[in-house]
């Protein structure tokens, strides 16, 4: 069972514990999650022009939709205040920022009405992140840029947490999708063609839990927690924010959430920037990653 907390005041050990237990946290929106959903807004909005980006796709053909993201998303992903505004979000949350790694913030579009979900604006079949080879401890932060409702949010199926399910991550690896799959995303047309982990057994979506937070509300939760997006029937596309951290204590002994059903290969280990200077996670603990295989645990390591 999931326990959903809300604005609960518990330093980040206490949250993490938790969090790598199938618990889930929510909270409200904070100076710095408004403030990164304005550059978000500001950044769409231009993109969008004249049109409002939650309507956007009700006045563009897919094509002139896809061109919007071709561009608009790796420009929210290099704008040097989004880094910022993630280390702001962090030290809001009470994480030690020396010991914290996140990666840089993605901006999803889900369209309503299987207008277009695949490639730049995928709509994720339900799946675990931990099939995509990050390290068990990464945690999920999610918030909506705009208004959202029960009809276009992402859902939580918690009675996977402790059930496996037969999955294709055993085919999946980090570095061959960075050379390939990630750059093919532009060139996807109504159907997605790329090889992605998903389950390869009926999935029970209900019951299920759908969180709806306001505009900068956050959700942050277990990288092995099943979710899906949820099929959009609201009329607006859904945009919203996400990140991902791990902490140096977890990285270093290999531990975090359980690992009920990931064969995947490859690691995200390089892409995660600390929290005080943006550096990457120390040379050492890289290497031990990029060669570990199905280990329990990583010896010998000297903490940075």
């Amino acid at each position: 069972m999931s326990t959903v907390f809300y604005d609960r005041n518990v330093d980040d050990n206490a949250r993490r514990r938790d969090l790598y237990d199938g618990q889930i946290y929510v909270y409200s929106p904070t100076p710095a999650t408004l403030a990164l959903c304005e550059v978000a807004r500001e950044m769409s909005e231009e993109a969008f022009a004249p049109h409002h980006p939650v309507d956007a796709q009700h006045n563009m053909s897919v094509e002139q939709y896809t061109e919007v993201l071709k561009k608009l998303k790796p420009a929210f992903i290099h704008d040097p205040r989004c880094k910022e505004l993630i280390r702001e979000i962090l030290a809001e949350a009470k994480c030690d920022l020396q010991r914290t790694f996140f990666d840089v913030p993605r901006l999803r579009t889900a369209t309503s009405n299987d207008y277009l979900t695949s490639g730049l604006a995928y709509a994720f079949k339900p799946h675990r992140d931990t099939w995509y080879s990050p390290p068990q401890c990464q945690l999920n932060w999610w918030l909506p840029v705009y208004e959202i409702q029960s009809e276009n949010c992402m859902a939580f199926h918690t009675q996977y947490w402790d059930q496996p399910l037969k999955n294709s991550s055993n085919e999946f690896n980090y570095q061959d999708w960075n050379n390939t799959g990630r750059k093919a995303a532009h060139n996807q047309g109504k159907k997605d063609t790329r090889r992605q982990s998903e389950a390869l057994e009926p999935v029970q979506l209900d019951p299920q839990l759908r969180i709806v937070p306001e505009p900068g509300g956050l959700i942050i939760f277990s990288a092995a927690h099943l979710h899906s997006t949820v099929p959009n029937t609201s009329g607006k596309t859904r945009i919203s924010i996400d990140f991902r951290t791990v902490h140096l204590d977890e990285l270093a002994n290999n531990s975090g959430a359980p690992n009920l059903d990931s064969a995947c290969r490859g690691t995200t280990i390089g892409d995660y920037l600390r929290g005080t200077d943006f550096s990457h996670v120390p040379e050492n603990l890289r290497k031990a990653y990029e060669n570990l295989e199905n280990s329990s645990s990583i010896p010998d390591l000297v903490m940075a």
